[in-house]
């Protein structure tokens, strides 16, 4: 079994300790995100968990406790967003200044497992293709020898982020959609960015764009990527609880929507910035359920 931590929220971030507090008790509990009263148990036993990975933006908080997480023979891989949006798009995220030391450090505690995610690109007025093009290249030169894949898309208009994105439009951020061919040359300029840095770009889902630019398909969660790594095989197919376009191998998500604090306008595991902190303030570290 593999474990996402989490597709809902960012646990190294913000729920460290319990996470912690979890694994040392060898399971937790995750409600069923569309029916709270149903409950299910969750084995985070090593021998019941293959890998687990961490979707992150600040892995910072979880870095001390690494050690103790190998030592229990967990096997960790990072998915690390790493952007530098403007604050009307991530208000509360770290930056570069604080991000790329993370990553370089987290890189050097797990070679080989952390995959860098420029994700999603938001194109406004203010963010067009040429900008992201130069934010991306000089993020790729921060992050060179340190991470050998990257993993981008384009943004999707959930419905949930409808609202938001309304108000980004009224602040000057109206989302700017690219025709196919647009899109298509700039996920080429980003390739080869990121090939001179010695990282392969896939796509996450957007099948229509990645395959028209010839750029192999994103598994976030991979599972050649971990075989490679931790020296097993694992169940093949991909998650039915995903996307259509997602290729991710089957996981168990132990997180929950609405508990994040980074507020991204653009995010859909977010529907109310208020209700992520009231979640948070209600949050018990010590509690076998996020």
């Amino acid at each position: 079994m593999l474990i996402s931590a989490s597709r809902r929220t960012d646990i190294p971030a913000f729920y460290a300790r319990w996470l912690m507090g979890r694994l040392r008790a060898g399971f937790c509990e995750v409600k069923n995100p569309f029916n709270a009263n149903q409950v299910s148990r969750v084995s985070l036993a090593p021998a019941d968990v293959a890998a687990i990975v961490f979707w992150t933006r600040d892995p910072r908080p979880l870095l001390p406790s690494l050690p103790e997480i190998r030592a229990m023979g967990h096997e960790p891989f990072f998915l690390f967003t790493l952007m530098d949006n403007p604050r009307a798009l991530d208000p509360k995220c770290p930056g570069p200044d604080v991000s790329l030391p993370a990553f370089a450090a987290l890189a050097r505690a797990l070679p080989g497992r952390v995959t860098w995610r420029y994700d999603p690109l938001v194109v406004t007025e203010k963010t067009p293709p040429d900008w992201h093009r130069a934010t991306f290249g000089r993020l790729c030169a921060g992050l060179s020898g340190l991470t050998d894949r990257v993993v981008v898309s384009f943004v999707e208009p959930y419905r949930k982020i409808a609202g938001r994105m309304k108000e980004l439009a009224a602040a000057g951020y109206p989302l700017t959609p690219l025709a196919d061919a647009a899109a298509v040359d700039l996920l080429l300029d980003l390739r080869d960015m990121a090939a001179a840095r010695g990282m392969t770009l896939a796509t996450c889902c957007q099948p229509e764009l990645f395959q028209a630019a010839g750029i192999a398909p994103a598994r976030c969660i991979d599972p050649d990527w971990i075989e490679a790594r931790i020296g097993a095989s694992l169940p093949a197919g991909k998650d039915p609880h995903q996307r259509p376009g997602c290729g991710c191998a089957p996981s168990r998500d132990i997180g929950a929507y609405d508990r994040c604090l980074f507020a991204c306008r653009y995010c859909y595991a977010t529907s109310s910035e208020a209700r992520a902190r009231a979640g948070y303030r209600r949050h018990d570290p010590d509690a076998p359920s996020l």
